[in-house]
């Protein structure tokens, strides 16, 4: 995610001089709002492009002005985003800012700590499904749970009150340290593994924090940090924009942000990769597996003398999945060219993955098609408002 490059078109200027005569000046705003509307509807605006710098205090009333009038302390989050793009020096145009709030309004509606319905029954069941798969008895993991906890009630009763996965994960951490069993059951790891106001990964915060240390002092630890609503947004924001990569259009970010960096690119070539071998394959932007050679892997190598490439040095060049730099790989680019002789055509360069969302907490049916669309529509309002206000200023 670490691009200083995510840069999308900001706004035009609303004034576009004094020297023009009045119907000149309604025609060129009408021309450019036109222009600016048909390109984003179009879907061809390039998240890349740089835009004319605007100042902190510019940045913050747009924010104030985009965000849902309902939203208590609309100013904090305007000022904790601003501060974010600045801390990760991702420019606040337009487009990226409606990125970012899209994200915020699927994942909590802009709530730092959102509250998860029925998320103490959800976490008992969790636990006796953890209990099982380590055969830890039944009535073990009820004694244990009967246990007083730090605050004086049992862990039985705090998880049955737990509402939000911040105070379920305070749960967690004090049973690991005190409880025999905490240990066995978690595996040395707590099991909430996203928080904060965009549900980012707490796996991917502390691994962006190994190489950009965290701006902030006094949130504790980079868990706890990801509960609070700066730390939430800081890698939040992060694990959406702050990566090199050639998207035509937000949405691929949408779908990486829910699977993870460059799974949309990595669909893609799974794509032409079947095509290519004829391999059916599941498109899910998964190129590796741990322990043995991946379906993905494997058709590659089926294509090792067409593509001059060694197994060692397919498995290699898949190893380059998680970066831009896998665009440049003998492997990535044999394979397109392969499939797309074979097809006729040109082949997209990205594709949203198809996969089943699982979790605890999901009660239906949804997929990473599913989330990205909805923060695109939500991504797509929040542009539209912006760019209608240059005809209404």
């Amino acid at each position: 995610m670490s691009e200083k490059d995510p840069k999308s078109l900001s706004f035009p200027p609303k004034r576009m001089g004094a020297a023009l005569e009045l119907p000149q000046v309604l025609g060129c705003v009408r021309a450019v709002v036109l222009l600016a509307l048909l390109i984003i509807l179009g879907g061809c605006v390039s998240p890349q492009t740089r835009g004319p710098a605007r100042t902190p205090d510019e940045v913050r009333a747009q924010l104030i002005h985009l965000i849902p009038p309902k939203t208590p302390d609309r100013a904090g989050w305007a000022a904790d985003i601003q501060s974010t793009f600045q801390l990760l020096e991702i420019p606040p145009s337009t487009e990226n800012l409606c990125a970012a709030l899209a994200v915020i309004a699927q994942e909590s509606t802009f709530v730092a700590d959102p509250l998860v319905p029925d998320l103490g029954r959800i976490a008992r069941k969790e636990i006796e499904h953890r209990a099982a798969r380590y055969h830890v008895p039944a009535f073990a993991v009820g004694v244990a749970l009967k246990l007083k906890s730090s605050d004086g009630r049992s862990y039985a009763e705090r998880i049955a009150r737990v509402r939000s996965e911040r105070e379920l994960s305070e749960v967690y951490e004090d049973l690991m340290g005190r409880v025999p069993l905490g240990r066995q059951l978690f595996a040395d790891s707590n099991p909430v593994r996203t928080g904060g106001p965009m549900q980012v990964s707490i796996a991917f915060a502390e691994r962006y924090a190994s190489e950009h240390p965290y701006p902030f002092s006094g949130d504790g630890s980079i868990r706890h940090a990801v509960f609070t609503r700066r730390g939430g947004l800081y890698f939040g924001i992060a694990h959406l924009l702050d990566y090199p990569n050639h998207y035509p259009r937000h949405i691929y970010r949408f779908a990486d942000f829910n699977v993870g960096w460059y799974a949309s690119r990595n669909a893609a070539f799974q794509n032409a990769l079947s095509i290519a071998s004829g391999v059916p394959l599941a498109l899910d932007g998964d190129l590796l597996v741990a322990g043995k050679p991946s379906a993905t892997e494997e058709a590659a190598r089926s294509l090792a003398a067409q593509l001059g490439l060694s197994d060692a040095s397919i498995h290699r060049q898949l190893g380059m999945s998680g970066s831009l730099a896998f665009e440049e790989s003998a492997l990535y680019r044999g394979v397109f060219e392969i499939a797309e002789r074979r097809k006729g055509k040109p082949l997209a360069r990205e594709m949203i993955p198809q996969i089943r969302l699982q979790s605890p907490k999901i009660t239906r049916k949804l997929t990473t098609e599913w989330f990205a669309n909805r923060v695109q529509t939500r991504y797509q309002r929040c542009v539209n408002e912006a760019f209608a206000r240059i005809d209404d200023p």
